[in-house]
């Protein structure tokens, strides 16, 4: 059982993450990393005839198999290391720092854990930041799988549309700027739902008997901000462009009237 279950982990490294990533990077100008992976799959089919992977031949023959599989998946880790490392140094980085996501199959449900900089944004920030960057993978993934076959992901004389997000469009983007716009919007939503969101707007300004537009710049209309940052988990960039584009608060400082 513990042969079978190596070479799937082993086989795994290799097609999920060594390959592709090597293609991507091979496709950017990065080196030609094919060498490496036919050595790492002929360590692997080495482990492979009957006897061997069904662990009915000799123990001798089994003591043999785990160096294999152990080098075959150093240099699937190697490799990927590597690709991704150049990939990196071909992007746009922001000068506080970014954070690299890579998702070997498309579509699947996914975890992230990562260690950031203490002088990195705080943890609400980079919720949003993450769950902004979804709304990228959710809705352009067929334009990006586009620019992957072409080489043109890090062209930055590029005038088109590019998977390359900064502050200053990540959370209120112009409606011109459609990609960015999406995944603003989608970030807000996943993180703020609408329905949630009003309901604790209206309980709030239901107990403080407030029952016309509430403006930002007031104090409850501060308050608001302040609360559904420490409610929802988000920045305070996040809850105060979330709740402007729902009307939950106006930037009017005037209270509306019945002749408007």
């Amino acid at each position: 059982m513990n042969i079978k279950q190596r070479d799937f982990e082993v086989s795994g490294a290799l097609e999920k993450y060594a390959e592709p990533l090597e293609l991507l990077a091979y496709l950017h100008h990065g080196p030609d990393g094919s060498p490496a992976l036919r050595h790492a799959w002929r360590l692997l089919l080495e482990n492979s005839p009957h006897d061997s992977i069904c662990g009915c031949s000799v123990d001798q023959t089994h003591r043999e198999m785990f160096p294999r599989y152990d080098r075959a998946e150093q240099l699937a880790r190697q490799i990927a290391r590597e690709s991704i490392a150049h990939m990196i140094r071909n992007a746009e980085v922001p000068a506080g720092g970014a954070l690299a996501v890579f998702r070997p199959v498309p579509g699947a449900a996914a975890i992230l854990e990562a260690d950031v900089p203490l002088d990195w944004a705080s943890f609400d920030r980079l919720r949003t930041t993450l769950a902004h960057e979804f709304g990228h993978v959710h809705f352009h993934r067929h334009l990006w799988a586009e620019k992957f076959m072409t080489g043109r992901l890090f062209d930055r004389r590029s005038t088109e549309n590019k998977v390359i997000c900064k502050r200053d469009s990540i959370l209120d983007a112009k409606d011109s700027d459609w990609m960015e716009w999406q995944a603003g919007y989608v970030s807000g939503a996943i993180l703020m739902p609408v329905g949630p969101l009003r309901r604790f707007v209206s309980d709030f300004c239901g107990k403080r008997g407030l029952h016309a537009a509430v403006s930002l710049a007031s104090e409850p209309g501060q308050q608001i901000v302040n609360d559904v940052m420490a409610r929802f988990s988000v920045s305070e960039d996040a809850a105060r462009v979330r709740l402007l584009k729902l009307g939950l608060l106006t930037v009017s400082t005037q209270q509306p009237s019945l002749f408007g």
